[in-house]
């Protein structure tokens, strides 16, 4: 009975030891880890570089390309006004739209949290394009999981126009 038992063991501890590794390699940790650094350097610059502007009255035009309901994806018209969303309208049809749909993307400060959020969960993908002169972001892609379909958050933010 022993020897069936220490033979099992064994061959349970030569399979265990054959099992493919799920984790990432460590050159791709490492180009994560760097990556990750050089987003997170990127996203101070341009957060400070905006917040010195001091523009709290603004508009601009958000398209959402995700796997989603037709009316959350846009293009839509934001306007802030003293850093609070006023509306979000259409483009299309220039009727209001249901704000619930772009609650994480409707003012700069919040689009800055959402690249601070990838960056915080190691997005597998961050990929941000900045306005040069004021520095809010133009484009966000992210892919949180290269191995999840569908959750991936392609932003585009164009029109800026700072109000008086």
């Amino acid at each position: 009975m022993r020897f069936s038992i220490i033979i099992s063991v064994g061959l349970l501890l030569l399979a265990g030891l054959n099992l493919p590794v799920m984790s990432q390699p460590p050159i791709e940790v490492a180009q994560l880890a760097a990556n990750n650094n050089l987003n997170q350097r990127r996203l101070n610059f341009n957060r400070r570089l905006w917040n010195n502007q001091n523009i709290a009255n603004y508009r601009y035009t958000l398209s959402n390309s995700c796997f989603c309901l037709p009316d959350a994806r846009g293009p839509v018209i934001i306007e802030v006004r003293n850093g609070q969303t006023t509306s979000i309208t259409s483009v299309e049809t220039g009727q209001p739209v249901n704000p619930e749909f772009f609650d994480k993307y409707d003012t700069i400060t919040k689009l800055f949290n959402l690249i601070q959020d990838a960056i915080n969960r190691r997005a597998e993908r961050l990929d941000v394009d900045y306005n040069a002169r004021l520095g809010y972001p133009t484009q966000i892609s992210i892919d949180y999981s290269f191995q999840i379909a569908d959750e991936e958050i392609y932003l585009t933010i164009e029109n800026f126009e700072e109000l008086k």
